[in-house]
């Protein structure tokens, strides 16, 4: 037990050691060319500015082109030059961006764009994703382990197991939900300024890994956010992703328990209906296609024997009587 607890304690260090260091690394490649592209765009807006009512077509639309490559990149040239100076790939950000890399959900808002950053994601993803695999297996395996103490407590009250089971899954698919899904979404309308909805959406998109990236945290350079907001909501992702994984786990045993019942269903339906077919379609069969041993009627082994004894008592019978009438030929002989 104390062995098991100890490798837990040491795997989840590790794990948030990992992201640490790629938050660190990617902020180191990634920051310095980040500050060349704001400022790039800062230029970009200047002489745009300054010459909009003289530009020609062609300028036009190679300013909306480099306008809509900025943003690509993560980058937002409105407001004054102090918002140039936020960046996205501070501490914060780089471990929100960590964690979005090793739990596969790619929002695609923002990404390495230096050669040395672009390596290093392909080398951090490739040991990361096996590691995130193996922490989300212990997490999922500490919270059945919560579900197996309920169901353990309701069985020492007496409850039986078939409704054990109902209301531990019922539990546990409620408190995650209140968990992960409905307090979050919360935060993230006080904080993000967007609906309930919104946010459930936002949550279910992002802990299923879908990540499509249309809705991601503390990107709206108007809203102030404190200081590690997205390190708190990537920890929530970390934790929220264990729980979806094991309800999946669940309802995909669900569906095929539920598979193999309906199978089971139909196999005995079948089988019945063609004995019955089979059965009606003797009635009407001519008596020579008929076996021989289906025209006899049945015979349990005691009438058998019964049968044989007769049929040896009848034989013996026959043999005294032929016996009685040799003995009185010969006495008829003899007195002749």
């Amino acid at each position: 037990m104390c062995s098991d607890k100890l490798q837990t304690a040491l795997l989840v260090a590790g794990y948030f050691v990992y992201l640490l260091v790629g938050a660190a690394v990617f902020q180191a490649l990634e920051r310095t060319a980040e500050k060349q592209e704001k400022m790039a765009a800062a230029q970009m807006k200047e002489a745009f500015l300054q010459n909009f009512t003289q530009l020609t077509v062609p300028e036009m639309e190679q300013f909306m082109k480099n306008l809509i490559e900025a943003i690509q990149n993560g980058v937002y040239p409105v407001g004054n030059e102090s918002q140039f100076e936020e960046s996205n790939w501070d501490f914060s950000n780089s471990f929100f961006f960590a964690g979005t890399v090793v739990s596969t959900i790619g929002y695609g808002t923002l990404h390495p764009k230096t050669a040395g950053g672009q390596i290093f994601c392909v080398f951090f993803a490739l040991f990361g994703i096996p590691l995130n695999i193996v922490f989300l297996h212990r997490v999922g395996k500490m919270l059945s382990l919560l579900c197996k103490k309920l169901g353990k407590f309701l069985y020492e009250k007496g409850m039986r197991k078939k409704k054990i089971k109902f209301l531990t899954l019922l539990f546990f698919l409620a408190t995650g939900i209140l968990v992960f899904l409905c307090l979050p979404s919360v935060f993230f309308q006080i904080t993000e300024g967007w609906s309930y909805s919104e946010g459930i959406y936002f949550a279910f998109i992002t802990l299923s890994t879908i990540g499509f990236g249309d809705y991601v945290v503390g990107k709206q350079s108007d809203r102030k956010y404190f200081s590690y907001y997205r390190v708190l909501v990537a920890i929530w992702i970390l934790f929220g992703l264990a729980w979806i994984a094991l309800l999946f786990n669940l309802l995909t045993t669900v569906l095929e328990d539920t598979e193999k019942i309906i199978v089971k269903d139909l196999q005995q339906i079948g089988k019945v209906s063609k004995d019955k077919v089979e059965s009606q379609q003797r009635r009407y069969w001519p008596v020579q296609f008929i076996p021989e041993e289906e025209l006899l009627p049945p015979r349990a082994g005691g009438d058998a024997h019964k049968m044989e004894s007769l049929t040896a008592d009848s034989e013996h019978t026959k043999n005294e009587k032929k016996v009685f009438s040799n003995s009185k030929t010969n006495a008829i002989t003899c007195e002749n």
